[in-house]
């Protein structure tokens, strides 16, 4: 008895193998792989920085198989490639379509020399990055740049509203900070205390520039009870003809120490 249910539960299993197979190896890709070919490729991106011809040259790549035989994951794999390219989504649509989603990357700010951050903080590098305009250049040891973009993004907000514009900060491999502003000029906060020395520069810059209205080339609050300042000279008079004391090169300006 036992003998004829196991001959049945065999029986039973190869026919299942027999009629599952040939369905299974085509949704596979084993056989009949040029069957029901993808015809169109339908792209949905931002276009700021990959073109879609970049993007179907990439994925035709990966064309040319059925419908069931094309590799999801090898297409992705092959737009990811691209330069600009931050992630890529892909799926099939019966009977003959791929479907790609594709995000780009968004330039946050600028890395050490020739490399870009993503807003997600990811490092990249794109041929024709260092042409793009209007980014901050942040620098710093490679294991501190979440510390860096933080610093950066809390220093932005603290600065509003201050006269200051905020173009970079890079942090040297002591720890010590360094603060570029728009205009060029330079603060150097140190490593120690680095927040209460700008909370304390900020509250006094006010009633300092009003007798600076070009402002200063240089502060280093690394002092411990105060800062130095490098004011901006005022701009040279129009020399006289008839005047040999206004021609000539002004003076240097001298830093100024307040405490």
């Amino acid at each position: 008895m036992s003998n004829r249910i196991l001959l049945k539960t065999v029986s039973w299993l190869i026919a299942l193998t027999i009629v599952a197979l040939p369905v299974v190896g085509v949704l596979q890709g084993w056989f009949a792989a040029d069957r029901w070919p993808v015809r169109y490729l339908q792209v949905e991106a931002e276009y700021n920085h990959v073109s879609a011809e970049q993007i179907r040259a990439a994925a035709t790549t990966q064309l040319g198989k059925g419908f069931f035989a094309l590799d999801l994951d090898d297409v992705r794999a092959a737009v990811a490639r691209l330069p600009w390219v931050a992630s890529v989504e892909a799926r099939k649509r019966w009977p003959d379509t791929l479907v790609l989603q594709v995000r780009e990357r968004a330039p946050f700010a600028r890395w050490g020399e020739n490399r870009l951050i993503d807003r997600e903080g990811a490092v990249f590098t794109v041929p024709g990055g260092d042409a793009l305009q209007g980014l901050p250049q942040l620098d710093g040891p490679d294991d501190s740049r979440a510390q860096v973009v933080g610093f950066y993004s809390d220093l932005v907000h603290r600065l509003s509203g201050s006269g200051l514009v905020l173009s970079g900060v890079s942090l040297n491999p002591r720890g010590s900070w360094t603060l570029t502003l728009a205009n060029g000029a330079q603060v150097n906060l140190g490593h120690k205390q680095a927040d209460l020395r700008l909370t304390r520069f900020l509250a006094v810059l006010p009633q300092l520039t009003a007798a600076h209205p070009n402002g200063f080339q240089h502060a280093d609050l690394r002092y411990s009870n105060g800062f130095a300042v490098l004011w901006a000279s005022n701009p040279a008079p129009s020399a006289q003809p008839n005047d040999p004391s206004k021609t000539g090169a002004p003076l240097p300006p001298k830093p100024e120490a307040h405490s």
